[in-house]
């Protein structure tokens, strides 16, 4: 991540001298053809394995009644995962090597996100977090060792910039330790305290000096790492559906939920990639934002299937809690998921009140589907679609008017 000041100067890329193990130093922010690595890749894939214990958590906690709970259990784990994923991220951005030490330490880090992901049930059932710190310790150990290789191979304020870093990295995981030490009603207080300072280390470390991240590789992790968590949704979906149809033969009530959810999903999907939002990043309080904001994208969309399940569940009469509860358990986090990307995506691009308004009023109408009854899913995903196909007439016509006044001016 980056706060303000100029950019660090670019250099041709990755180095490429002989032997096991290179320099890790920075990288390039105009460096050409810049993509995703197949280590980052299985890197995020491994991510997923955490975010899908964490919605089988949320799931049970609300089906059960305790919504209240479940999401705040839900919001802590998500930040610990999202966070470890968006530095490493980041790092990978500005100074990936892939040499076999580089390599060694990134696959410690999902040896890390699989202990924690060990240990997500323990805290939402029993709220022993002893398990998710040592899985969090491992990772970010790992990343304090890859800023320390950074500094190793830099000098002045880049070197001053990656010990800051790994300082700020091992002081935020003592305070972590308050989630084991701390009795109960203290922990949500840690976390917010502790997530609070977690984000304030790169602002920090980046006072003196920026890392060159690359904006198209930055936007295409980003992007990347939003389908596989769309396709998690899906897939948890699913699997609910065809539970509920093997073991109670309720295909006529499901299908409304599994349409709507679908519906829901593509919509997601074509709201986030309608803009190539890499062109948008190249002022880094634009980055910052953008960079943070994404915690409620990923956690919304994530939280989206939670919620298909929570409904597949009560539709079954698996669950203690009314079908206007279920329902909300989709159309809220689906609205919340609208307005994050209008926010971060979408306005930026949108020319006139029309365009900017389509994802506000979406959300708005999503929210008041929750009040259909078992209808509800399905009401929320036309709307969504709807909202699809608004942008895409509006946009046309924008175009058709350019074209026009275009072809108006060169006759004239």
């Amino acid at each position: 991540m980056t706060s303000s000041s100029a950019p660090a100067p670019a250099s041709p890329g990755a180095p490429q001298s002989p032997g096991l193990l290179r320099r890790l130093t920075a990288r390039g922010r105009d460096e050409g053809h810049r993509v995703s690595s197949p280590l980052e890749l299985f890197f995020d894939l491994c991510f997923v394995v955490a975010i899908a214990q964490a919605g089988v958590q949320l799931v049970h906690a609300v089906a059960e009644g305790h919504a209240g709970g479940g999401i705040l259990n839900y919001a802590m784990q998500f930040f610990a995962i999202w966070w470890a994923w968006m530095n490493f991220t980041w790092f990978a951005s500005a100074y990936d090597n892939d040499d076999p030490l580089y390599r060694v330490v990134t696959l410690v880090q999902i040896a890390g996100v699989l202990v924690l992901a060990a240990g997500i049930s323990q805290a939402f059932q029993h709220h022993d977090y002893l398990v998710l710190w040592l899985g969090y310790l491992i990772m970010r150990l790992a990343m304090a060792a890859q800023w320390l290789r950074a500094a190793r191979s830099a000098a002045g304020a880049e070197r001053t910039m990656a010990l800051r870093y790994a300082g700020g990295v091992l002081l935020c995981l003592v305070g972590w330790l308050g989630l084991v030490l701390l009795p109960e009603p203290a922990r949500p207080w840690v976390f917010l305290v502790m997530a609070i300072a977690e984000m304030c280390v790169p602002l920090y470390a980046e006072k003196d000096y920026e890392t060159s991240w690359h904006p198209h590789h930055i936007a295409e992790r980003y992007g990347l790492f939003t389908i596989i968590v769309l396709g998690e949704t899906v897939s948890a979906a699913t699997v609910a559906v065809k539970s509920a149809v093997d073991e109670h033969d309720a295909l006529g009530e499901l299908l409304p939920i599994a349409a709507g959810g679908l519906l829901i999903v593509f919509s997601a999907w074509w709201i986030y990639f309608v803009v190539p939002i890499h062109g948008h990043l190249r002022s880094n309080g634009q980055a910052f934002l953008w960079g943070y904001g994404h915690y409620l994208i990923f956690a919304s969309a994530a939280a989206i299937g939670a919620g298909l399940e929570v409904t597949v569940e009560q539709a079954v009469g698996k669950t203690h809690i009314s079908a206007l509860s279920a329902s909300a358990a989709v159309t809220l986090p689906t609205a919340l998921y609208l307005l994050t990307v209008w926010a971060l995506h979408s306005r930026h691009f949108k020319v006139g009140i029309a365009q900017q308004l389509v994802l506000p009023v979406t959300a708005l109408l999503v929210i008041c589907c929750t009040f259909l009854g078992d209808w509800a899913v399905l009401a929320a995903g036309l709307v969504s679609a709807a909202a699809v196909a608004t942008g895409v007439t509006l946009t046309a016509r924008m175009a058709r008017r350019e074209r026009t006044a275009s072809a108006g001016a060169s006759a004239g």
